[in-house]
């Protein structure tokens, strides 16, 4: 967390730099009264800094729409040109907004943000800091080639000009190469990260760094080796009051109950983390623990409080334009609902609709990432699982067209983009180039840093580019295959699932 203690013209204040010195020993609340203090003492430009800095203490101890209303405060106050202090606002006002789920309003800050960055002079550790915001909403709508690429850019912006804080980029890249599959890539980016943290004294970017790498240990079935990472990191998100960060152990914590057997205690930390997240405004993560709930519900027989969870948290992500997710809760949904067909059959069609358009939405996915290993741990994780779960339906529905249109389909495989070879005039993948040193800043490049450099040009290799999945042309009638889930699929999800190329079965 970046706190400022002087304002444009660098003069400093007492307040301020006792506040920043309070947010370095992690003592939040002392650090927001201290700003406090200083919004009511300071005149000009420094009173605004307290209050930029109040809402960044604010956010970061997860009362979200308040920080929003405080950066939007703050920045009535400011010159729509000011340097520094703006777009570092707009900054901090972005990551408020993504935790509310507000991404469009999120993306507007940072454009605003990157567009007073492109003047000449401007400040390097401030673009670095918006590349890795960027990486962040990128991230939140799943766009994970879009994400990967903002994370290796903002990760060289941190080797030149801002070497304390690579840990932010690193811990970037390790999310979004999690979440595509490359877990032991993954599992290098964040150790990596932990040791930049631990080498720049960022006690916040440690306990932030060890929860995300629980949590990848977590998902991966590995408790034992994240739970003491949890035990640390939770208690120091509340002791420094961070009740959004402690509603994410909550969380984890809960999960892990879960997958032990243990659905008393499951439901229990649920309740606390979606309480905490409730409480910050954290709309999407209260979204996904109430998936997380609805499966407890379900597994306990409590089915009229799972489908409640499930409907809250597609409402959420459908309010806030969050189609992937919706997907995801979809195939999730008709997972839940496959044990109880056989004792209730009607409900085999909402499964069936259900399975049969998340899977074509999952499916379409991988044709996005940016290589062929990501997109085959896409299919393997995700689409493959989903897939399956489609012809089951429509096996148990006895619908012979819908089982006709999904082997077709699969059978159409996937199709080379031969113009974007051509534009880049090979297929190849990237080999690591050589580590320059910094071009600006003077501070030392750990090891830390250079070894995530290297992994980040590794990771960056392109496979084979591929198209988006053509519609298939079924005889004798030439009809296309899926055409109506399809259609309720984009429909459904607002996402481009299909190219318009049509080919033969």
């Amino acid at each position: 967390m970046a706190v400022v203690v002087g304002g444009e013209t660098g003069d400093g204040s007492g307040l301020l730099q006792a506040g920043a010195e309070a947010v370095g020993r992690g003592e939040l609340r002392e650090a927001l009264e201290l700003f406090e203090r200083a919004v009511g003492i300071e005149t000009g430009d420094l009173r605004v800094c307290a209050m930029v800095n109040a809402a960044t203490v604010t956010d970061h101890l997860g009362e979200h729409a308040e920080a929003v209303r405080r950066y939007r405060e703050a920045l009535d106050l400011m010159p729509a040109d000011a340097p520094r202090m703006r777009p570092g606002a707009l900054i901090g006002l972005s990551q408020a907004q993504q935790h509310l789920g507000d991404l469009d309003g999120a993306q507007a800050a940072l454009e605003e943000a990157r567009l007073l960055l492109s003047a000449d002079g401007a400040s390097p550790e401030l673009r670095f800091a918006t590349l890795v915001s960027a990486t962040a909403v990128a991230m939140h709508r799943q766009q994970w080639a879009v994400a990967i690429e903002l994370a290796n850019e903002s990760l060289d912006a941190a080797r030149r000009f801002a070497p304390e804080q690579a840990g932010h980029a690193l811990m970037n890249l390790a999310a979004a190469h999690f979440e595509t599959g490359r877990w032991e890539l993954a599992e290098d980016f964040a150790g990596q990260s932990l040791a930049a943290f631990e080498a720049a004294g960022d006690v916040d970017g440690v306990a932030e760094t060890q929860q995300n790498l629980a949590l990848m240990f977590t998902r991966a079935g590995r408790f034992d080796e994240a739970e003491p990472l949890l035990l640390r990191s939770q208690e120091h998100f509340e002791t420094g009051g961070a009740a959004y960060r402690a509603g994410i152990g909550w969380k984890i914590t809960g999960f892990i109950a879960e997958h032990r057997g243990d659905t008393r205690v499951a439901s229990d930390r649920y309740r606390q983390a979606l309480t905490r997240f409730e409480e910050s405004g954290a709309v999407i993560d209260a979204a996904d623990v109430r998936m997380r709930s609805a499966t407890v519900a379900f597994a306990a027989g409590r089915f009229d409080d799972g489908e409640s969870d499930l409907t809250a948290a597609r409402s959420t992500y459908l309010e806030h334009g969050l189609g992937l997710h919706c997907a995801q809760l979809d195939f999730w949904h008709a997972g839940l609902l496959e044990p109880l067909v056989e004792s209730d059959p009607g409900i085999l069609s909402r499964a069936v609709d259900l399975a049969v358009t998340s899977a074509i939405a999952l499916d379409a996915v991988r044709y996005e990432l940016p290589d062929g290993a990501q997109r085959e741990n896409w299919n393997r994780r995700m689409a493959d699982p989903a897939l399956r779960l489609a012809f089951r339906y429509a096996y148990q529905a006895g619908d012979a067209t819908l089982l006709i249109d999904l082997i077709e389909t699969l059978c159409a495989g996937t199709t080379l983009d031969l113009e974007q070879v051509a534009a880049n005039g090979r297929a190849h993948v990237d080999l690591p180039e050589s580590i320059d040193p910094p071009l600006v800043s003077s501070a030392p490049l750990s090891d830390a840093l250079q070894l995530g450099t290297a992994l980040a040009a590794v990771a960056a290799g392109a496979g084979l580019p591929v198209t988006p999945p053509p519609r298939v042309a079924v005889p004798p009638d030439g009809r296309i295959a899926l055409d109506t889930w399809i259609a309720a699929a984009e429909q459904r999800y607002g996402r481009r699932l299909r190219d318009d190329r049509v080919i033969p079965a």
